[in-house]
């Protein structure tokens, strides 16, 4: 095994940490990448450490040359000795899931169940060794200069332990840490989730050497081999067609709903599907190359990025600690009593914000789920809040993904339902997306059609020819109609300019070299796309996106239809990643939502990122708020939630520093008893927690009304 220097952001000022990934040559089973974690964690300088088993990669912060020299000689020490690596096993990955939440509520039960049958000098000392990393902790954000929430904890655990009283101090190591080993897992859990839904599960492929086609094991694929692809299969590598033709399903790339043809010259990537035909492929990206391999990549790094941001609440609350120390050091000038002068680290201005703001988080997060929507972190709702561009995916998310027949056009001569039952007979013997949509039109109106044609001829990636009475009947694309069976569309050309112009997809039917009729096919829109986009813009975001691996026109026509001004058509996952990223460059605080594995790049860069309930598993790994219910009305829900419930912490904010400073200066002046004061503290801290936990919203519409008559 080796390790390989992937990407490393150096310090560029002083007191700045150093941030470098590196990726080893194999996977590591879970136990050897949580034994690489513990022995980085346990080097000087060494924070933030991140290793994802699945991947191979390792993350992590240095404080200087030394500590990433440290680091660094450690992962050559290791990989001498080959002690992490391994293959992971099946059910590796459920192991983990297992065992990580298990890890994290230990401590809880053997505080409520062990902790009291065991003796006081056990207990102490139990309760000393959990609180030094808390302390370690808080000594190391004072070091660096700031004043944090972090320093408050260690403050509050040092005068407890000050005061002998250990009870106290187990209670708050056990509350500190649990909120931060759950978080923990939830991302480590959700980034091996999508890390085994991206891979291609292809062990052996086959290749073209000296005109024979032979198995080998895909690791011995190399760029420059002719991998052979037949239909069904997926494809396992990136790469040009040198031989073939067929029908590639590009939906994971670039969410098309259509399969696309290619032939001679054309591009494919790992991860598609070829539906038909057969297709000798040239690798020009393997293993890591890959787009889908990209991609994977890509998410990791974002997640890794996203895990450091701290919501609003916690930084309102770090705001509060410089007051919590001034107040506690009046009370032993006033008092020279230490033990009142250590109470208020406990019972201070950020006790009301450190128990009314993560309330107001559960109160919106229960709301969520009765709205149909699952958030998955309070710093969601902030982000729900300060976002004011709005990108959307087509395919999936403003459409619904499923090909229907919008229109049947008959040329001069022919019956409508005719051409219809005609082209339903000939496509019911293909299930693809296109035939099927025929087909149920067909079964719709009722068109019933007796088995008087001969065997069907399907022509790949073109269309289906028959013939019927006698004369020959041909069903396909334009470019087959047309240019192959040499039939004149002159009499269709008003309405294929109208159709094309629309954004439809076209299917024409030819009867013995004439134009018999054509078939618009459309995506159609959600019912409620145009409304949602509306609201969105109401609600206050200024900038709204569309983003489609379509063509142009196709892109033109939708936008317009739900009212969009600004989109750009035919981007690959990477691109709508390219374009978040663009964005937040520009300073836009970016709300992206999706559905497929194509748009998951992008979910994860944006500042906040919502799948569609019916959207791929994989989108709903990466994306931070899901949508439970079919319908775009959920962005309206998310949009409203973010905003009231950043309101009512902000509120909460603001009752807490005006009251308890009153208090302060009452008790200081002798207005107010020592009794009185604590009352009404007690009192505040309890009506903000209320305050927090209402669960009324208005709808979304009420909301949107209200806004347009104020």
């Amino acid at each position: 095994m080796r390790f390989f220097i992937v990407h490393e952001l150096l310090p560029w000022k002083p007191n700045m940490r150093g941030r470098m990934r590196v990726r080893a040559s194999c996977a590591m089973s879970v136990c050897g990448g949580e034994l690489l974690k513990e022995a980085l964690v346990g080097l000087e300088g060494i924070t933030d450490v991140n290793v994802n088993s699945l991947l191979g990669s390792v993350l992590f912060h240095y404080a200087s040359q030394a500590s990433r020299g440290a680091a660094l000689r450690l992962l050559i020490r290791l990989a001498e000795e080959n002690a992490p690596c391994k293959t992971p096993e099946p059910g590796d990955n459920r192991s983990a899931a297992l065992i990580s939440p298990l890890r994290g509520f230990l401590p809880l039960l053997r505080f409520l169940f062990i902790r009291p049958f065991l003796p006081v000098w056990l207990r102490n000392a139990l309760a000393l060794t959990g609180a030094i990393p808390f302390l370690a902790k808080g000594l190391h954000t004072l070091l660096r200069g700031k004043l944090t929430v972090e320093v408050l904890d260690a403050a509050a655990i040092s005068a407890s332990l000050a005061m002998r009283d250990f009870r106290t101090v187990s209670m708050l190591s056990l509350l500190l840490g649990l909120g931060d080993t759950l978080e923990e897992w939830t991302r480590n859990r959700s980034l091996a989730s999508l890390t085994e839904s991206l891979a291609l599960h292809v062990e052996n492929v086959w290749i073209l050497r000296d005109g024979e086609e032979i198995s080998v094991p895909l690791a011995r694929v190399r760029e420059g081999d002719q991998v052979v692809v037949l239909a069904g299969s997926s494809i396992p590598v990136d790469g040009t067609v040198v031989q073939g033709e067929g029908v590639v399903n590009q939906s994971s790339m670039t969410g098309e709903p259509l399969g696309v043809h290619r032939t001679l010259g054309g591009s494919v990537y790992a991860g598609t599907v070829l539906e038909e035909g057969r297709l000798v492929v040239r690798a020009r990206h393997v293993g890591d190359g890959t787009r889908l391999r990209q991609v994977v990549k890509f998410i990791e790094e974002s997640e890794s990025l996203k895990a450091g941001i701290q919501g609003k609440f916690e930084r309102l609350a770090d705001m509060a600690v410089p007051f919590t120390f001034l107040l506690s050091g009046v009370v032993l000038l006033a008092t020279r009593n230490f033990a009142r002068a250590a109470s208020v680290l406990l019972v201070d201005y950020s006790c009301a914000l450190k128990l009314a703001t993560p309330l107001a988080v559960l109160a919106a997060m229960r709301e969520a789920s009765s709205h149909g929507m699952v958030i998955k972190g309070g710093r969601y709702l902030e982000a729900l809040n300060e976002a004011d561009t709005l990108v959307l995916d087509k395919t999936g998310t403003l459409t619904q993904a499923s090909p229907q027949v919008a229109e049947v056009f008959p040329a001069p001569g022919y019956a409508r339902d005719e051409v219809l039952r005609i082209m339903a007979c000939l496509e019911e013997h293909f299930p693809h997306p296109v035939a099927r949509a025929v087909v149920h039109k067909a079964e719709e109106e009722k068109l019933r059609h007796a088995e008087e044609h001969a065997h069907v001829q399907y022509v790949v990636a073109h269309g289906v020819a028959s013939f019927l009475h006698g004369k020959k009947l041909c069903v396909g694309s334009r470019h087959y109609v047309e240019q192959d069976e040499g039939v004149d569309l002159a009499p269709l050309e008003q309405e294929i300019t109208r159709q094309t112009g629309m954004g439809r997809s076209l299917l024409f039917m030819s009867e013995d070299k004439r134009a018999a009729g054509l078939v618009a096919i459309e995506d159609p829109l959600r019912p409620e796309a145009a409304s949602v986009v509306q609201g969105m813009r109401d609600l206050g975001f200024n900038r709204i996106l569309m983003l489609t691996g379509d063509d142009e026109r196709t892109a033109r026509a939708v936008a317009a239809q739900v009212g969009i001004s600004e989109f750009r058509a035919q981007v690959l996952p990477s691109d709508k990643a390219r374009v978040v990223q663009e964005l937040t460059a520009q300073g836009c605080k970016v709300l992206m939502t999706g559905d497929g594995i194509n748009d998951a790049p992008a979910l994860s860069a944006a500042h906040v990122g919502i799948a569609m309930s019916d959207g791929t598993d994989l989108a709903r790994e990466v994306a931070n708020v899901q949508l439970t219910r079919p319908s775009l009305e959920g962005l309206l829900n998310a949009r409203l939630l973010g905003q009231r419930t950043l309101r009512r912490i902000q509120c909460n904010y603001v009752i807490t520093m005006v009251c308890n400073t009153l208090f302060l200066l009452g008790g200081l002046f002798m207005i107010l008893s020592p009794g009185a004061s604590a009352l009404l503290h007690n009192v505040t801290t309890l009506a903000v927690s209320l305050n927090a936990m209402r669960t009324h919203l208005p709808g979304p519409q009420q909301e949107i009304q209200q806004k347009e008559l104020a």
